[in-house]
């Protein structure tokens, strides 16, 4: 693929490119993943601080864990996914949320930007001190489950949620 893509934090300077990103995602209907991408980007320079403050863990909720956000931008400042890693599990997370959770905007996907952003992520989480990360994906998302295999994801017991979901669950060791 031609176009260069590089993780970033998440920035005010990139509003105009991020409002887009994110009306696209609503305008889809699809749940918005990883979740940090449904917040109400209205007051923007909030919405950025709230990201950075749960990347420091600042003003956590109840049993959160502190998660780093990154867009995937292009070179041309296109934003094309977003990536929330979450620096350590909670019992919940190690059944089916894992360490890495990653989306690629709609009109974006089949163009190997989900194997770029979780290969730039696990050299993230690797600087955050994770030796092995967990990544997950519903049994019926075959596209990201070949993408965490292409990553070097190995199979561990799938997990099945309260509504019948089953979660796939690899690790990667970093």
């Amino acid at each position: 693929m031609g176009v260069q893509v590089s993780l970033i934090e998440p920035t005010e300077a990139l509003q105009d490119e991020y409002l887009p990103f994110y009306q696209e995602w609503k305008n889809s209907g699809e749940p918005m993943v990883p979740y940090v991408i449904g917040k109400d980007p209205t007051d923007f320079a909030k919405m950025v601080r709230e990201l950075e403050e749960e990347g420091s863990g600042k003003n956590l909720p109840e049993g959160w864990v502190p998660a780093s956000t990154y867009w995937l931008v292009t070179d041309q400042n296109r934003i094309v996914g977003a990536v929330n890693i979450r620096h350590r599990l909670t019992e919940g997370l190690l059944q089916s949320g894992g360490h890495i959770g990653y989306g690629i905007r709609p009109s974006d996907r089949r163009k190997g930007y989900a194997t770029q952003i979780l290969a730039l992520s696990l050299e993230k989480a690797k600087e955050l001190g994770i030796q092995t990360a967990l990544v997950v994906c519903d049994a019926s998302n075959i596209g990201s489950e070949k993408t965490i295999v292409k990553n070097g994801g190995v199979p561990d017991s799938d997990f099945v949620e309260e509504d019948g979901n089953v979660v796939k669950r690899y690790w990667i060791a970093l």
